[in-house]
């Protein structure tokens, strides 16, 4: 574990994980192309990962590969990662976008389990295609309230700054909000998938105008049509009140898986221990 700055040597599990390369692959959704990341046999249960907002299926490159007993599909929702950008966003259409990728990997009834915005998004899908998902699973995703990532970028001129090269930019990547903890590589690996090259250098790939769109999260968790879990980090936004308060709010329950020490972004500083998490979670649930 390293603060900024500070190097260390790549782990054994971690250059494993990442040498596991994916499938990648595009399925077009109501006009546009979605991109995604594939590993694990095809005969598996289906594990569908969201990654959160301005972020990218690349977050998961180093988790997905531990969560072996299953499909695991990564997609960019439009206007993050490599996918097409589109004149709006909304969080039904990027629910579509979850269901499209599964269906177009054959995968019957997957979990879906999304990290902060994508939360948002895993939880629309189990309201609106309750009966298409084995459950829903969110990681730190806040009861309302904008993701942090949305709170900081819209107090930001929605034009991205352009770097001169990839060492500059990937220097000045930073989460949102701010994590003073994580593992170096990770990061590393992350902001290097977050740029594409443009005129004069390389700048980051999200649509600054992805964050016109929030659902309000407290009328979704009554009509949850799916089995639904939280994973609450000990370093993250979503309290032990505010986790209590989701739980009273879903008609079945919902079980808090906690994830002790990670901040709001567990796949930079606990990996491990969320794959354990996401593990045992999938191994109670039914496939």
């Amino acid at each position: 574990m390293s603060r900024p700055g500070a190097a260390e040597p790549l782990p054994t599990w971690f250059t494993r994980a990442i040498a596991t390369t994916p499938a990648h692959r595009d399925v077009e959704v109501d006009g546009v192309r979605v991109h995604y990341r594939a590993w694990g046999g095809t005969d598996r249960p289906g594990l569908v990962l969201v990654h959160g907002g301005a972020a990218h299926s690349g977050w998961w490159d180093h988790v997905a590969p531990l969560l072996d007993t299953h499909r695991v599909v990564a997609l960019d929702l439009s206007g993050h990662g490599d996918s097409g950008w589109r004149g709006s966003y909304d969080m039904r259409q990027w629910a579509r976008e979850v269901l499209a990728v599964a269906a177009a990997e054959g995968l019957r009834r997957p979990v879906v389990i999304g990290h902060s915005m994508g939360g948002w998004v895993a939880l629309t899908a189990g309201v609106e295609h309750g009966d298409d998902v084995a459950g829903v699973a969110v990681i730190d995703s806040p009861l309302d309230r904008q993701p942090p990532e949305e709170q900081t970028l819209l107090e930001r001129p929605r034009v991205h700054r352009v770097y001169p090269d990839v060492g500059t930019a990937v220097a000045r990547f930073r989460t949102l909000p701010a994590q003073e903890v994580y593992l170096p590589y990770v990061r590393e690996h992350v902001a290097r998938g977050s740029l594409r090259p443009v005129e004069g250098g390389w700048t980051w790939k999200f649509d600054p105008g992805f964050l016109d769109s929030r659902p309000p999260v407290r009328q979704l968790l009554p009509d949850l049509a799916a089995p639904a879990a939280l994973f609450r980090c000990e370093q993250g936004l979503v309290t032990a009140q505010m986790a209590a308060e989701m739980a009273a709010l879903v008609p079945d329950g919902l079980p808090v898986v906690a994830l002790p020490e990670a901040g709001h972004h567990p796949m930079l500083d606990q990996p491990l221990a969320l794959v354990t998490g996401v593990r045992t979670l999938l191994a109670v649930w039914p496939a």
